[in-house]
């Protein structure tokens, strides 16, 4: 069994549906767990659930779209138990429309909660983490962003957003041990009423998600694993890069030999950004390679 006794964790929207599955495994697993919504009763409500399992937990109400709300609520946590070592961004809210009839201020309202709510969180237990060189973070992306989902451009950007910012702050929180992922979900929450059958719903019990969240936290835990869960079934979504061709400098070779650019065999996962433009100069030196040979 994965043991996180000592490790204190904080879940954010854990006041039902899916965070409140993470929070109650994770206490399982011996974590201290913070259990925050927006709702206090609800974050409260959960705490008490787990203590009264025999676990340890603090309910701590905040919005994460508001940067001192959640500072405060980590100087809470800190000031109770010392330390965060990991953190669950999972809050998040849902503004359907397509975006002919989407208005401006649900795109931005979804985008605070869903991305600005997770940087706020990063950006205040960032210090903690660096300074106890430990830290296991996971955003809480989706298939909407990675895939694409009719009417939902506003939550679509959020969550691929995520995936950005758990790349880079996967490769400045290495020197520390902060490991940073990502978890994309697909369970039976409210943002599904209505929209499956009910032998579905059943099989995408929010639950069946949490053990993913449970392996992210470990000591031995991996870092930028997009992890894809949901039904009991776990897979890894990847960013990858094919090998590619060198044009000669003209849109018309690019469009001649579009079977060649998006051929994925030999496709790569990029270790950072740099890398794409180091296989872009690649192509460059061998054509002056071979220029030069000729």
């Amino acid at each position: 069994m994965i043991d996180l006794s000592g490790r204190v964790v904080l879940v954010t929207g854990a006041g039902g549906g899916l965070g409140r599955e993470h929070a109650l495994l994770l206490a399982r697993h011996g974590a201290r767990v913070a259990v925050n919504d927006m709702n206090e009763a609800n974050a409260q409500a959960v705490a008490d659930e787990i203590t009264a399992a025999g676990g340890e937990a603090l309910a701590v109400a905040a919005s994460v779209a508001e940067m001192e709300a959640v500072q405060a609520m980590v100087d809470r946590i800190v000031a109770e138990w010392g330390r965060i070592d990991g953190l669950v961004n999972n809050a998040g809210i849902l503004r359907d429309k397509t975006f002919a009839k989407m208005d401006l201020a649900d795109f931005r309202l979804v985008m605070d909660v869903h991305l600005m709510g997770a940087v706020h969180c990063c950006k205040a237990v960032w210090p903690l983490m660096q300074a106890q060189g430990y830290g296991r973070i996971v955003m809480t992306t989706s298939s909407s962003g990675l895939y694409g989902n009719f009417g939902q451009s506003n939550y679509g950007a959020a969550k691929m957003a995520l995936v950005g910012l758990m790349q880079t702050l996967a490769l400045e929180g290495a020197r520390y041990d902060i490991r940073v992922n990502c978890i994309a979900p697909t369970a039976a929450t409210q943002m599904l009423d209505g929209l499956l059958p009910e032998a579905e719903l059943d099989l995408l019990h929010p639950s069946r998600v949490s053990p993913g969240i449970v392996a992210l936290m470990r000591p031995e835990a991996p870092t930028r694993t997009i992890l894809c869960g949901g039904a009991g079934a776990f897979a890894a979504a990847n960013v990858t890069l094919t090998p590619g061709i060198l044009a000669n400098g003209e849109a018309e070779d690019i469009v001649a030999r579009w079977d060649e650019v998006t051929d994925r065999k030999d496709e790569s996962v990029p270790a950072s950004g740099g890398e794409q433009g180091r296989q872009e100069l690649a192509h460059a030196g061998y054509q002056r390679a071979a220029a030069a040979a000729r």
